[in-house]
């Protein structure tokens, strides 16, 4: 089994020694990511434009995995409050539409004081 590594700039993925994604098996574990912009580690002040923003990020790394929101079957959000979680409710859902996955909801601290949320998906290629 081949495994394919995906990183994406963010300088947490050195720092820390962790791939955005790793594809193995039929599977695109998607790392943890929050809403940094990876080109200039400004982090928005909304949790709504942080959530588009790692939604966007995350969006790449399956694309570049030859997945989409399509083929995820499982996501954790991480938030230290929350309620700030419903605001995110409608992106979510338009995020995933009509192939909504198996979702977890986690109240708890995040690396930086500033982040609002952090999203983990799972998906599936087939196979």
């Amino acid at each position: 089994m081949s495994i394919q590594r995906i990183t994406t700039g963010s300088t947490w993925e050195d720092k820390i020694g962790y791939a955005r994604a790793v594809v193995a098996g039929g599977w695109v574990h998607v790392s943890g990511t929050t809403g940094t912009d990876h080109a200039t580690g400004a982090i928005p002040e909304s949790v709504t434009d942080q959530c588009a923003l790692a939604l966007e990020i995350i969006g790449e790394a399956l694309s570049r995995a030859g997945a989409s929101f399509a083929d995820v079957v499982r996501v954790t959000y991480v938030l230290p409050d929350r309620s700030e979680f419903e605001a995110c409710w409608p992106l979510l859902s338009q995020t995933f539409g009509a192939n909504p996955p198996a979702a977890m909801m986690i109240e708890a601290g995040l690396i930086d004081p500033r982040h609002k949320i952090e999203i983990e998906v799972t998906a599936y290629l087939g196979g």
